[in-house]
């Protein structure tokens, strides 16, 4: 079973979940869609994020035992909410576009993303905390759960509203982990209602699942010795390419 992944493509696969693994773990999840948009050079964006989703799940449950108890819970109790409205927007989108669509709207998400994070360019952390917004918190959880469904890229509007927060480094990160993980597991019934598992997709799955304590590992050593920077621009970069090769194949399809 290769689902029409050739050597260069499962070899691209596997970089880009070590390094959702890393980001998971160490960074809060930024980078959590970029394994999709890559993977969809080869295969279908719907197989692409049917397989991407539990690996994410696994690495979820790791990444809230490594930040269990440092969480702002005030917080997420204002972003899961809009987020389930989200996700139940993006899975009607889904239903509707076409892979081409569905190609061009992911070359979409991944070159904003990029243009967000190059942009943006600064740090999480800050002299302290600044007060929430219920509105924003909303605007943004909404779209997380939305840019979520489609290509398990809900990362740029979490980030928005956390970097306006100025939380501390840990709870930024810990935020963040707590709240895909709800969301990624709120995506199962969703995903199951519109058929986009499949015998092959959970093989595939199962196949990469290994490579899920390794990026989980490195992830939470490299929080305390990597500074996110150059992380962030290695990977960006890299998300943006393969965003602007997407949209590319979406349009000249």
């Amino acid at each position: 079973m290769n689902m029409g992944m050739d050597a260069a493509g499962w070899i691209v696969t596997a970089i880009a979940i070590l390094l959702t693994g890393i980001s998971k773990a160490g960074l809060g999840g930024a980078l959590g869609g970029l394994a999709v948009p890559f993977m969809s050079m080869w295969i279908s964006p719907r197989d692409a994020v049917a397989v991407v989703l539990p690996i994410l799940i696994v690495m979820d449950m790791a990444g809230i035992r490594a930040w269990r108890g440092k969480a702002d819970w005030g917080d997420l109790r204002m972003l899961i909410p809009a987020a389930l409205l989200g996700i139940g927007l993006g899975t009607l989108a889904f239903g509707v576009l076409s892979d081409r669509m569905v190609k061009i709207v992911l070359g979409l998400i991944a070159i904003g993303f990029t243009a967000d994070r190059l942009l943006r360019g600064g740090k999480a952390g800050g002299d302290g905390a600044r007060p929430s917004s219920r509105g924003f918190a909303w605007l943004c959880g909404a779209g997380s759960g939305f840019t979520s469904t489609l290509a398990h890229a809900g990362g740029p509007p979490i980030m928005a509203y956390l970097l306006g927060r100025r939380l501390p480094k840990e709870s930024f990160v810990a935020t963040s982990v707590f709240f895909f993980t709800v969301i990624n597991l709120a995506k199962l019934p969703f995903y199951l209602s519109i058929g986009l598992f499949s015998r092959d997709t959970l093989l595939m799955s199962a196949m990469l699942l290994p490579l899920v304590p390794v990026g989980v590992w490195l992830g939470l050593r490299l929080i305390r010795r990597v500074p996110e920077r150059p992380f962030y621009l290695f990977a960006t970069l890299a998300l943006g390419l393969s965003g602007v090769k997407l949209l590319w194949d979406g349009i000249v399809a």
